[in-house]
């Protein structure tokens, strides 16, 4: 995938989820990131050096998990850790310190060929976290997980976000988990950036129309006064509206008590990530 002169700015202590379909220049993104392949033109920098110029000090303050990770099937996931350890040259001490991070503290001799995929992700995390990183790059860590290693896997995200500072830039395609963690967004489709910003401003920027449920005691006379003026729909002995502004929300309610309905419950629908995905993208 070529990509389109794109930009990226990732602030410290974030975590940066980026976007987009299968084939818009994700993984191509994150080998130029981490030097797997070679740029034609422009500049990376990563936390505050130009990548080409300090390669290697910057590579040891970065940790990656890029898809499923790589270990020694009949090693143990200590013996896994210390080939590891020996490559960054970092305190046999942290090997225990990362499993225990990792929540694989109790399977650090079983041979890993009989780990299971959430625990093969983990242990990939663990390897990713051995040289302490300031900064975590993640290319779809829930891979293949089930729902529980998923929650799992996020909560260990933002843990070692929150407690250790790491900036975390993960790449996925599960939509609903990365709103659930991320602070910041990023939307490539066909090698171009379409949005970058926080994930507030991604729903503010993309909220033109609100959906509001309303629960009444006359469902069928209020839907009749509504659908005159909005969309409107009953689902499930409530009402669905459309509207596009809180003025909206206001006369809505004012007709309805015109009328002599009470109103029970009233509820403001916030628009899913992956609705406003898709709206970016088309």
């Amino acid at each position: 995938m070529v990509l389109n002169n794109i930009s990226l700015t990732v602030p410290k202590g974030s975590i940066y989820g980026f976007l987009g379909a299968n084939g818009s220049g994700k993984t191509t993104t994150l080998s130029l990131v981490l030097g797997l392949n070679k740029k034609q033109f422009g500049e990376i920098i990563i936390l505050g050096k130009n990548f080409e110029a300090n390669r290697i000090e910057v590579l040891k303050k970065v940790g990656s998990l890029i898809e499923y990770p790589s270990v020694y099937g009949h090693l143990s996931a200590l013996e896994n850790l210390l080939v590891w350890q020996k490559i960054h040259k970092c305190p046999k001490e942290r090997i225990n310190e990362v499993l225990s991070l990792v929540g694989l503290s109790e399977a650090g001799n079983k041979k890993t060929k009989n780990f299971s995929l959430g625990m093969k992700q983990r242990l990939g995390l663990a390897i990713a976290l051995l040289n302490k990183p300031a900064l975590l790059v993640l290319d779809e860590p829930t891979n293949g997980l089930d729902p529980n290693g998923i929650i799992e896997m996020r909560e260990l995200l933002v843990r070692l976000n929150n407690e250790f500072g790491i900036t975390i830039f993960i790449s996925s395609h599960l939509l609903s988990e990365i709103e659930k963690i991320v602070t910041h967004i990023g939307i490539l489709h066909q090698g171009s950036i379409l949005f970058e910003g926080t994930i507030d401003e991604l729903k503010n920027k993309n909220n033109s129309t609100k959906t509001i449920t309303l629960s009444c005691n006359n469902i069928d006379n209020a839907f009749k006064i509504l659908n005159e003026k909005y969309s409107t729909k009953c689902v499930d002995e409530k009402i669905e509206i459309t509207v596009q502004n809180n003025s909206d929300i206001a006369a809505i309610l004012r007709m309805l008590i015109q009328n002599n309905i009470e109103i029970y419950e009233v509820v403001q629908s916030k628009p899913e990530l992956e609705t406003i995905f898709m709206d970016v993208i088309k």
